[in-house]
């Protein structure tokens, strides 16, 4: 489960925050007109942010959430955030849907290439 990809740890954590923030400014800087997608957007920023700060590595401010446990929340959140255009009812609106999409593909190839292990010497 803990693979050994090419980004380090704590660039995954920098990514994280970077996502989080991402998630809560979309909904202004692209104009979501849906209610859902708004807050859709601002909930799972939040909680991206609160996971990114509460797990167990270099980037956290409180080390709360087991590595293991947190791998398992990164790959949920790859599967809600491409579930919720359309489990929300806001998929027949392009701007977020594709942000939407376009976020959780990319979580999933950052979850997938992330090295959460450290170097073998």
């Amino acid at each position: 489960m803990l693979r050994e990809g090419p980004i380090p740890r704590f660039v995954h954590g920098v990514i994280e925050y970077a996502a989080g923030v991402l998630l809560i400014v979309a909904p202004f800087l692209f104009s979501f007109v849906a209610n859902a997608a708004v807050a859709a957007s601002l909930i799972a920023g939040v909680l991206v942010l609160t996971v990114a700060a509460t797990t167990d590595g270099p980037t956290s401010l409180a080390n709360q959430i087991p590595l293991a446990a947190h791998v398992l929340l990164d790959y949920a959140l790859v599967v809600a955030l491409i579930a919720i255009p359309f489990v929300a009812g806001f998929s027949d609106e392009t701007a977020p849907t594709a942000f939407f999409l376009a976020l959780g593909v990319a979580h999933l190839l950052v979850s997938i290439g992330t090295r959460f292990r450290p170097a073998r010497s």
